[in-house]
């Protein structure tokens, strides 16, 4: 049910392209330097999804830039449920400065930042974060909003989030 939610290429408009599932492998990755962070393990430091009942997600590439990339997932629960999981797990994402992420033997550094978020739904979380992976940097902004009992996350180039945040709760709300 939550599938046909998701945004599709004819939502985004041209140019971009759905990318293929990649299995989940968040065993492997180690959080140093943020105990609040370290709490959630792999799945949350490394930005894996929520552990909520019914979910799904959609990602895609942008094919007019080169490692544009927007994802969207979509989680439904008690609106309280999913209220404190979100929060907790953006909280914790942003309650140091900079953590270190050690993802397959690759240490990448991150530093988070609050930013606000659209005045969507009953409640939104926003942030960036700043990927430093041997000396190259990339940013990735997250936005979530609940609506009633379903959260909306879309994820990726913070452009391409802004752009689509808005299409993705109306459509998941069915508005």
């Amino acid at each position: 049910m939550l599938r046909q939610r998701l945004l599709g290429e004819s939502d985004l408009g041209g140019g971009y392209i759905r990318k293929p599932e990649q299995p989940a492998r968040h065993n492997d990755v180690t959080v140093t330097g943020c105990p609040a962070l370290a709490k959630l393990g792999g799945d949350g430091a490394a930005g894996g999804s929520l552990a909520f009942p019914h979910r799904a997600k959609m990602s895609f590439t942008y094919a007019g830039g080169t490692g544009s990339e927007v994802s969207e997932e979509l989680y439904s629960d008690t609106a309280t449920k999913l209220s404190d999981g979100v929060d907790r797990i953006f909280e914790a994402m942003t309650a140091c400065s900079t953590y270190d992420v050690l993802a397959g033997g690759t240490p990448i550094v991150v530093a988070p930042q609050r930013v606000p978020a659209p005045q969507l739904g009953d409640e939104r979380w926003s942030h960036l974060l700043t990927f430093t992976v041997s000396g190259r940097t990339s940013i990735v902004k997250q936005t979530a909003v609940r609506i009633g009992a379903v959260v909306v996350v879309i994820s990726g180039t913070p452009a391409l989030v802004d752009a689509h945040v808005e299409r993705a709760v109306a459509k998941a709300t069915g508005r």
